[in-house]
């Protein structure tokens, strides 16, 4: 078929179908921290300006998407427009490490009212959001964490490697990672005892470089650290400033 008349089949289906895609729900939180000490966790679903069913559920977040040890209710509900639902989360009791912070995931499907309309293609979209497991009786704490992770740089060739390591038992969630500037990664996240290296775009001298990055609590909250770093050395960051995460 020539490009014309592909074009033309395309602009038609794009008139004779309609495609609603639009989240009509939104969650109260960007992150859950379900506390080893209490039997639940919840988290608040808001509906916008139309019916709606909610389904929910944890999953480990590998790659056979394998159910979690922790129930959902109601896993099944009904949200009215302008109304909302209140999602408890229940752990099993089972399952989960007792030794360290632990990561799952919250999913919430929307799964919009029929539509009257002809030629309307419906989308079923789902939000999901970290659940952070957090057993009872652990040593430090969430929101020191950051602070005790250990950065350093080392040489691979002519390339300059920004090593970091989270000797703490909870994840640190962290973004906009520089050195002088240079960008080694805009997001993620680093697990209790995980290690990780970043290779920077442009080589750095030896030291003292400058080091900064931030971090987002438990509340959602955005903190700065900084730390000056030597080739070699491992250092711990401090806190500049905190702000709202947007």
């Amino acid at each position: 078929m020539p490009p014309r008349s592909i074009a033309a089949c395309l602009g038609l289906l794009g008139l004779l179908m309609a495609t609603q895609a639009a989240a009509s729900i939104s969650l109260n939180a960007t992150r859950i921290v379900f506390d080893g000490d209490h039997k639940e966790a919840n988290i608040t679903v808001r509906n916008g300006n139309q019916d709606v069913l909610i389904q929910s559920w944890v999953d480990m977040n590998d790659a056979s998407a394998s159910r979690a040890p922790f129930a959902v209710t109601p896993p099944l509900a009904r949200v009215f427009a302008k109304e909302q639902q209140l999602l408890r989360i229940l752990y099993e009791g089972t399952g989960m490490p007792t030794d360290r912070e632990s990561v799952v995931w919250l999913n919430v499907q929307e799964i919009p009212k029929a539509s009257e309309a002809e030629n309307t293609l419906q989308l079923a979209i789902r939000q999901r959001i970290k659940i952070f497991y957090r057993p009872a009786g652990l040593t430090g704490s969430a929101l020191q964490a950051p602070a005790q992770l250990e950065w350093s740089l080392a040489r691979h060739g002519s390339q300059t490697l920004l090593q970091v390591k989270n000797p703490t038992l909870y994840h640190v969630s962290m973004a906009d990672i520089k050195v002088q500037a240079v960008l080694a990664s805009d997001s993620t996240m680093i697990a209790p005892g995980e290690q990780k290296q970043f290779a920077l775009a442009a080589p750095v001298a030896g030291g003292p470089v400058q080091l900064s990055f931030s971090s987002i609590n438990d509340y959602g909250a955005q903190n700065h650290y900084s730390a000056p770093l030597f080739s070699g050395a491992t250092l711990p960051a401090h806190a500049t400033e905190s702000r709202l995460y947007p």
